[in-house]
């Protein structure tokens, strides 16, 4: 007789989050060129070995479909996603996989919390609580976030900003299961932030979204002032580009407030000290979930993305983001401010020390507030 699953309450405002200490399952799915089987497993023995040794890694298994030779499967369990999100976002993975990129057609990485766990041996008991599983399954909206993020040559940021305000917005639908929902703009100096919301399959709408002629003219128009150069004819090139600028959502929380038409969208940046990108996520994701209980606050919606010591947080604000800059900054609670102060890079942010008072966090909102490029929503999105 298989053990009842425990009783806990799903969180209606948490729909996405890298924090909840549960352990990960990463799944890979890889279509390989026909006759390029042997060529691929000569990699991955290589490459498996390098993964062995990275900080919370727990295990992996390489599959091979039954039915089809070219489908291969890699799934690896990680302590818990922090630790992936570090390693997959580094200058070392991409040098790992580049020995796969010859072999392989296509791929789909898919991330999973582990929720529940059930072991053989004929009684069939689920895990027992505490050992790194998922408390509870999340809620949301149907609304899987993304975003990228890159810098412009210094002086180029006017002509960047006129680029990317004037292009036509691509075809919202993408198949009978994807939709693109919002796409949003930002600069801050010559750092640009692009938050893409998609209704289904995330690659499906950035491959969709790569095809579009006008997106495809933008980023030709973009190239002279990228500081990193890219071609985008050559996949390798156009890859590499596109992973170092990817900047994961790591959580996600909307109030349980009512919606009103005053509530504006603005994006802040926080540059972390070097190796404090993830605990300053981790931190205004937890200042976030407090705030989000509270249904008359300014705060209806707050994202944070995060990758390196980028951390850029997008906040739904109802009102003026001034009159409630600690709410608006992810700092109100108690000692909050005072715990990102060794995580801030306050030197990068023009401040000369730590916040301490509203004065201080008025200049915080000022030096970390975003310029709105464009916002745009796909109609009945």
């Amino acid at each position: 007789m298989t053990a009842p699953a425990p009783t806990t309450q799903a969180s209606g405002r948490v729909s996405q989050s890298a924090f909840d200490g549960s352990r990960l399952r990463v799944i890979l799915l890889l279509d390989i060129h026909d006759g390029a089987q042997q060529e691929f497993l000569d990699a991955y023995e290589h490459m498996r070995n390098q993964v062995a040794s990275v900080p919370g890694h727990l295990s992996d298994q390489l599959c091979q479909s039954i039915e089809n030779p070219s489908q291969w499967l890699i799934t690896s369990e990680w302590e818990s996603a922090p630790p992936f999100l570090a390693w997959v976002n580094s200058e070392e993975h991409l040098e790992t996989v580049r020995p796969l990129h010859s072999c392989v057609r296509d791929t789909r990485s898919l991330r999973f919390s582990v929720l529940r766990e059930t072991f053989g041996g004929g009684a069939g008991a689920a895990a027992p609580a505490g050992n790194g599983l998922q408390s509870a399954p999340r809620l949301g909206d149907g609304v899987v976030r993304h975003a990228l993020t890159f810098t412009v040559r210094p002086g180029s940021e006017s002509k960047v900003a006129e680029i990317l305000a004037g292009y036509e917005s691509p075809e919202a639908r993408v198949d009978d299961t994807t939709r693109l929902c919002r796409t949003s703009l930002f600069m801050h100096g010559n750092r640009v932030v692009r938050a893409i919301e998609v209704r289904g399959d995330l690659l499906a709408a950035l491959r969709h979204v790569a095809r579009q002629p006008e997106v495809r003219a933008v980023e030709e128009a973009l190239n002279p002032h990228l500081e990193q150069d890219r071609d985008l004819d050559d996949p390798q090139s156009a890859r590499a580009f596109f992973t170092r600028a990817a900047l994961p959502a790591v959580h996600h929380v909307a109030s349980c407030g009512p919606r009103s038409p005053r509530v504006r969208r603005h994006a802040l940046y926080y540059p972390a000290r070097p190796g404090r990108g993830m605990d300053l996520a981790r931190l205004l994701s937890r200042q976030d979930e407090i705030a989000a209980g509270d249904p008359h606050g300014p705060v209806r919606a707050a994202t944070v993305f995060q990758r390196d010591d980028v951390v850029v947080r997008l906040v739904e604000v109802e009102g003026e983001p001034d009159a409630a800059p600690a709410r608006v900054l992810g700092l109100e609670e108690p000692g909050s401010a005072a715990e990102a102060a060794p995580l801030l890079d306050t030197e990068a942010l023009g401040l000369d020390g730590p916040p301490a008072g509203e004065r201080d966090l008025l200049r915080l909102l000022s030096h970390t507030g975003m310029r709105l490029v464009t916002d745009r929503t796909a109609p009945g999105s």
